[in-house]
């Protein structure tokens, strides 16, 4: 009989004990090195225990700083809280105890619109019904009908808040929904990797948002090793990950961006490496080689995390270098790769009015560059000797090609050819 063609990685031994515990994807039951961000969470939608709205709230941090794993942390505890609470006054018959609480994490960048967004929330709170198809209006309505009827406190987390396309007409229907609530109440969370995003609300809804503000640092290398060596002890097998491996993996972590993400990936990447090699050891090698595979990754999903001004204009630098070239001399040498900031400009103007973009003036557009050179994607220098004027040039920081495929994904949907 013909051998299973899976039976042999069947009885692959592996370095892992249980992988899912060291994605990114995973939220531990501790968090460490969060505990006065978890503080401050827990003391704004504490008074909804109390039957009270609790004040909005918005998270800011970069990427890997640990915003989403602490904050679906605090509202699994709320939950549970709340539920133990309500049933002791069910059983005592005492009224006014035991304030309701429903919560619901919605991903904003796949759940893009307000109604996206309203009609996840719902279909969490009424698993057993069908509510696509149905109007705006009407699954609005719906949040708020069971926010009434349950007497309970709905706080929605609303991660990569950013990415909404209509952000502004959520964020005021939710601020102001309260004001049609004669029971119950909504509570807004949002998190973001952008400090700036609520520059793009209308002056009505940051004026009703009533909220706090809590900012993630990243971690240091200190920190992460000591986050990697708990993760580690729950995804590898015993004495299978060398210590100077969770600390390179940690260091390299913490040069680049502080980012807890990076960190993980690294490690289970360097899992990966010695499983493919066959050996029983995750030693300072496999984190080496598997840096370059982590880099790319994390350059990848920092694209995909950009608001949507800062990746059109990105968009434009990557179309432009694979278009052009560089830029020329007046001695005729050229220099690879390296862009005029005026002609990305006017890139970036043609492409914002194609997608019927608003189109940023030249000083939004200059701080949008300084923050991408923040985050290592482009490098700029103003020109000297051998050009003509003045100006400033832009250089990517990575492969040209792949940038602009990322991008045409997460702009367009799909690779333009």
């Amino acid at each position: 009989m013909e051998q299973n063609l899976f039976e042999q990685v069947g009885k692959k031994q592996s370095v892992f004990l249980d992988r899912d515990k060291i994605t990114p994807h995973y939220t531990p039951d501790h968090i460490l090195f969060r505990d006065e961000q978890i503080k401050s969470i827990t003391t704004v939608l504490g008074v909804a225990l109390q039957g009270k709205k609790p004040d909005n709230l918005f998270i800011y941090g970069k990427t890997g700083t640990g915003k989403t794993s602490t904050t679906r942390r605090v509202l699994r505890d709320l939950t549970d809280f709340s539920g133990k609470k309500s049933s002791k006054a069910s059983a005592q018959e005492s009224e006014g105890k035991g304030q309701a609480i429903e919560t619901a994490y919605i991903n904003c960048r796949t759940h893009n619109s307000k109604y996206k967004v309203l009609l996840k929330t719902i279909k969490d709170f009424y698993p057993s019904e069908n509510f696509m198809g149905y109007s705006s209006t009407f699954v609005y309505e719906k949040l708020l009908d069971f926010a009434q009827k349950k007497n309970c406190v709905v706080v929605m987390a609303l991660d990569e808040i950013d990415k909404l396309k209509d952000l502004d007409d959520l964020v005021y229907s939710l601020t102001r929904c309260n004001d049609e609530l004669e029971k119950g109440a909504v509570a807004l969370i949002g998190i973001s990797n952008n400090l700036t995003f609520k520059d793009r609300l209308d002056p009505r809804s940051k004026s009703s948002l009533c909220e706090h503000e809590l900012v993630f640092p990243p971690y240091n290398a200190q920190e992460l090793k000591e986050i990697l060596s708990e993760r580690s002890k729950l995804a590898f097998r015993e004495s299978c990950v060398q210590d100077s491996a969770i600390s390179l993996a940690s260091a390299i972590a913490a040069k680049e961006s502080g980012d807890a993400r990076t960190a993980v990936m690294l490690l289970l990447r360097a899992g990966e490496i010695a499983d493919k090699k066959g050996i029983s050891l995750v030693s300072d090698e496999e984190v080496k080689q598997a840096k370059k595979k982590v880099e790319e990754e994390v350059i990848l999903n920092m694209i995909s995390t950009l608001p949507r001004q800062q990746q059109l204009v990105l968009y434009a630098i990557a179309r432009l270098c694979r278009r052009k070239g560089g830029v020329r001399k007046i001695t005729g040498e050229e220099n690879e790769n390296v862009m005029f900031s005026g002609d990305i400009y006017n890139e970036y103007v043609g492409i914002a009015k194609q997608l019927k973009e608003t189109v940023v003036s030249s000083r939004w557009y200059r701080q949008y560059i300084s923050e991408l050179e923040m985050f290592g994607l482009i490098i700029s220098t103003m020109s000297g000797k051998g050009v003509r004027g003045t100006t400033r040039l832009i250089k990517l920081g990575f492969d040209a090609k792949k940038i602009k495929d990322a991008l045409e994904t997460e702009i367009f949907g799909e690779v333009q050819y």
